[in-house]
C-alpha cells in the first residue's frame, strides 16, 4: 500500500490506520481532530448526549488515548472557539497547501473536518463569504454526523448519519435520516456480530475504507466498537441480534 504523509497546522494525512486504507483507490483522505463536545463553553458535538454517545467517542481510540495527541486536539478546539476567523484563515491555507500536495502526487484530495466533532461547516464562511466547500469545489468533503437536518444538496460534501438507540429523541432523529435518503453508520460491538441487512437496509463492510463518498445509496455502513467504545452500554453500539 502506497505511503504519504501530509501535516498541516489543523489537518493531516496518512497518519490515521483507517483513512490510509482509501490510498489505493486515487484519494488521499486528510482528517482534522479537535475536542470534541464542550469546549470553553461551546459544544462542537451538539447532539453527544442524545445520541449517547459521549463514553463510546472514537476520541480515545488508538492515538487519541496519548496525552500529547489529546493536547493538540485541545489546542485545535480553543482556538475554533476563542478566534473563528484566524482559524478558519489558516483551514483555508491548510486546505490550499493539501490540495497541491495531492495534484503534485497525481491524487484526488478528500477532508473530513469533523474527525471527532460535529460542526456544521455548512454555516461557517471563510474571509471571503465563502464556506470551505465553494472555496474548494475540487476537494471531496466528508463527513459522519448526528444532525438529522444538515443540506444534502452540497455537491462535494457527503454526510453519513451515525446511529444510535440510546433515547426516542435520537431514534427519530435516525427515522428523519433514512426518510430523507441518508446512509446511516451503524457501530457494532464486534466485527463478528456485524449482520448481512440492519433496519431493512443491506450493510456494507465499513471498515474497509473510510471514503463514505463512494459507498452506494441507501445503505448500513456496518463498523466495529474500538477503544472505550467495546464497553459502551449507552445504545450507540449494538450487539448482533
Amino acid at each position: 500500500m502506497t505511503t504519504y504523509n501530509f501535516i498541516g497546522n489543523l489537518i493531516r494525512a496518512g497518519g490515521d490506520a483507517k483513512t490510509v486504507k482509501g490510498n489505493d483507490s486515487g484519494y488521499l483522505t486528510a482528517i482534522m481532530y479537535m475536542t470534541p463536545y464542550k469546549t470553553l463553553g461551546a459544544n462542537l458535538c451538539p447532539m453527544a448526549e442524545t445520541a449517547g454517545c459521549l463514553e463510546g467517542c472514537l476520541n480515545t481510540a488508538g492515538r487519541g488515548a496519548m496525552n500529547s495527541v489529546q493536547r493538540g486536539r485541545a489546542r485545535k478546539a480553543t482556538w475554533f472557539v476563542q478566534d473563528r476567523d484566524e482559524f478558519m484563515a489558516q483551514l483555508v491555507k491548510d486546505l490550499a497547501r493539501f490540495e497541491n500536495y495531492c495534484t503534485k502526487r497525481g491524487l484526488k484530495p478528500a477532508i473530513r473536518l469533523n474527525g471527532t466533532t460535529d460542526i456544521r461547516w455548512e454555516l461557517i464562511k471563510t474571509d471571503g463569504g465563502q464556506t470551505v466547500f465553494e472555496r474548494f469545489p475540487n476537494i471531496q468533503f466528508y463527513d459522519y454526523t448526528k444532525i438529522a437536518n444538515r443540506p444534502l444538496d452540497i455537491p462535494n460534501y457527503k454526510l453519513t448519519f451515525s446511529y444510535s438507540t440510546a433515547s426516542p429523541a435520537y431514534e427519530k432523529q435516525c427515522e428523519i435520516a433514512i426518510e430523507r435518503g441518508m446512509n446511516v453508520a451503524v457501530v457494532f460491538r464486534n466485527k463478528e456480530g456485524i449482520p448481512a441487512t440492519f433496519a431493512d437496509l443491506p450493510v456494507i463492510d465499513g471498515d474497509k475504507t473510510d471514503l463514505r463518498f463512494l459507498d452506494p445509496t441507501q445503505c448500513v455502513v456496518g463498523l466495529y466498537a474500538k477503544g472505550k467504545a467495546k464497553q459502551d452500554n449507552s445504545g450507540f453500539i449494538q450487539d448482533a441480534a
